[in-house]
């Protein structure tokens, strides 16, 4: 067999990497296209929220800003939970077909990386976002970014996939396992648990390990050990240390900043706040009383019943004095002339006092004449 110097290499030919192939092979026919989209739908929503909520934050003119319909913030948690809904109905409606399947999957990763990056205020039930515990939004969208890659690699407990034999010597090392992962979780170590999960050995070794300081298995175990509780603590302070700060620079690059306690809230804040305040007022100006919610109407109502009990207050002090009887506090009508400078107050209640007075004279009147008549 001959060659001609323009054909290519049997060799480099057999070398060259297509990307079709590999796809094909790995992703489109194990049939794991569906769980591809919704870790891009995952990734890609999480990046384009935390960059909306940056601008937001920032308060630059060209971004649209906060969802405020009615003076109203509605977080992106509930359009996150609006996508998981159509993501996993639509997916049980369609009964897992293609194409169906592949689209309510990029839905369905949609909305988990909406609702988790609020992971946080749905934990706290208050809103954290930029303060330090929101960070744990963060920590719970790395975990299900690392954990739908894992599964999209192929990797199960100890390395399995779903077509191989299980004996019972892979049932005692998968659920040996399990034990050494929990150990590693209550020894502190979030990360090293989490890849000990889908990843051989790695919870293994970092069970027999020194546990943090500050875990529940350091105040369980090393309370009677001060040399154990010692060595852990020069441990963190010699390695975790810098991890948490390299861990720290990472979630500010991807995230933003906290805001430290103490600090006043973003001018982006105080903007919303005072919109919202803006569009509660007109509405209430606006829309008559049977529109209003529940609250204000029962504010107005007792702002009501507080006026007419103040004036009925005032009237039957008045008819316990008496029409004749005047009282320092009600000077005559002369006294009671309003000046050039006087303001509307006191020109309102100078015509009250005159109302009064005039009222007093036809009673003196009326009572005069019923004597004579008698």
């Amino acid at each position: 067999m001959t060659t001609t110097p323009n054909d290519p290499d049997p060799v480099e030919a057999n070398h060259h990497f297509h990307f079709g192939e590999y796809y094909v092979h790995h992703i489109q026919d194990p049939g794991k296209q569906p769980l591809l989209l919704l870790l891009l739908g995952f990734i890609l929503s999480f990046l384009f929220i935390r960059f909306s909520v940056r601008m937001i934050r920032r308060g630059v003119r060209w971004w649209p800003g906060n969802v405020t319909p009615g003076g109203l913030h509605i977080h992106h948690v509930v359009f996150g939970m609006f996508f998981l809904l159509v993501g996993g109905i639509g997916t049980f409606a369609t009964a897992g077909t293609h194409p169906w399947i592949d689209a309510f999957g990029l839905v369905f990763g949609i909305g988990c990386g909406l609702a988790l990056d609020e992971f946080a205020l749905l934990l706290h039930l208050e809103d954290v976002y930029w303060s330090e515990q929101g960070r744990k939004s963060v920590d719970a969208v790395i975990v299900g970014i690392l954990f739908t890659s894992l599964l999209l690699v192929g990797y199960l407990p100890l390395g399995l996939t779903p077509g191989d034999r299980v004996h019972w010597l892979l049932i005692g090392l998968i659920s040996f396992n399990a034990l050494c992962t929990a150990v590693t979780f209550f020894k502190g170590k979030f990360w090293s648990g989490i890849l000990g999960i889908m990843v051989p050995g790695v919870s293994w070794i970092a069970a027999v390990r020194l546990a943090r300081p500050f875990s529940p298995w350091a105040r369980w175990r090393y309370t009677r050990r001060p040399r154990k509780f010692a060595r852990a603590r020069r441990r963190e302070a010699r390695f975790h240390r810098r991890t948490d700060h390299a861990r720290q620079w990472l979630f500010d690059l991807i995230a933003g900043k906290p805001t430290p306690p103490g600090v006043r809230p973003t001018r982006a804040h105080q903007l919303a706040e005072r919109v919202a305040e803006r569009l509660a007022a007109s509405r209430a100006a606006g829309y008559p009383r049977s529109y209003l919610p529940p609250d204000e109407q029962r504010i107005r109502s007792l702002t009501r019943l507080n006026r007419l009990a103040a004036r009925r207050t005032a009237s039957s002090a008045r008819s316990k004095t008496g029409p004749h009887t005047r009282t320092p506090a009600q000077p005559s009508a002369a006294d009671q002339q309003p000046t050039v400078g006087a303001t509307a107050g006191s020109r309102r209640r100078a015509a009250a006092a005159r109302r009064r007075t005039v009222a007093a004279g036809r009673r003196r009147g009326a009572a005069s004449v019923r004597r004579g008549r008698s």
